[in-house]
């Protein structure tokens, strides 16, 4: 039975035991400290990040905060200073935490107030060997430790959630997948929303007419050139209708006069359609 590098090999049905150590040597690994060990993988145990995880073309591992609690009741957290609700891990139990990890890869901390998480954060992560999370509660961490540490602050949306885990579960989906061999078809990332800067275009399947809605003609006429053209088009139309920011970016470092044709473009239309 081939290993591919494994250090030992046992058989075994449960998902999480697919993090035991030893894990695979030399593989992308997604170190997590987190309050719920338990949460972890979730839905990265299934399907396609699953099967990696499986097959060991990447590690995951879990840091559990309470083991490194003070005190008899393995305390994680206390009071804010200066007042105020809630609680704040303390930074002597998250720096011994991030002690155990100590595999020399970059530390996030999941935060609201962290850098937004993009597609391009993505595809650096997946080239590098991995990652240490912290899946922060409460109020979150402490500040001393994350200044003490230089800990990158990444946020996922402009929402709040209970925990970090979730989170932690977005970075390593978006990530794992860029990672080689993951995906069954890679070609598949080349056409996906934000590979080249827009929003992917409409997809569709069989039946070609479902509820009186028919896939459009172009799709189905076997018109390559066409049909790249057609995809294009609606990409960029659906990244100007809903992501102008996106927009800016990307004519920006495309074509500094495309945004004025198209804007023409679609004032033409409007003025056509109100006549």
């Amino acid at each position: 039975m081939k290993s591919h590098g494994r250090l030992t090999i046992r058989a075994s049905a449960q998902p999480r035991d697919l993090m035991a150590e030893p894990q695979v040597m030399g593989a992308w690994t997604a170190n997590i400290v987190t309050l719920f060990p338990e949460a972890f993988p979730g839905v990265l145990g299934l399907s396609l990040t699953g099967r990696a995880l499986a097959e060991g073309l990447w590690n995951l591992r879990t840091i559990p905060l309470r083991e490194h609690g003070i005190g008899r009741h393995r305390n994680v957290d206390d009071t804010p200073a200066g007042g105020g609700a809630g609680m704040v891990i303390r930074p002597d139990v998250m720096a011994a935490a991030l002690d155990q990890a100590d595999s020399g890869l970059p530390v996030i901390y999941l935060s609201p107030r962290g850098t937004p998480f993009t597609q391009a954060r993505a595809r650096v992560l997946a080239h590098g060997p991995g990652m240490t999370l912290i899946c922060g509660r409460f109020e979150g961490v402490d500040q001393r430790v994350l200044d003490a540490r230089r800990i990158e602050e990444i946020s996922v949306g402009d929402y709040v959630l209970t925990g970090g885990e979730l989170a932690a579960q977005v970075l390593i989906d978006a990530t794992v997948r860029l990672i080689p061999r993951v995906l069954g078809n890679q070609a598949s990332l080349a056409e996906e929303s934000f590979s080249e800067g827009l929003l992917e275009h409409p997809q569709f399947t069989k039946p070609a007419e479902w509820e009186g809605r028919a896939i459009p003609d172009v799709l189905l006429s076997g018109n390559h050139a066409a049909i790249a053209s057609w995809r294009a088009d609606q990409a960029e139309r659906l990244t100007k209708e809903r992501r102008p920011d996106l927009w800016r970016a990307y004519v920006e470092r495309m074509d500094p006069t495309k945004d004025r044709q198209l804007s023409g473009a679609s004032d033409q239309s409007r003025d056509h359609r109100e006549t």
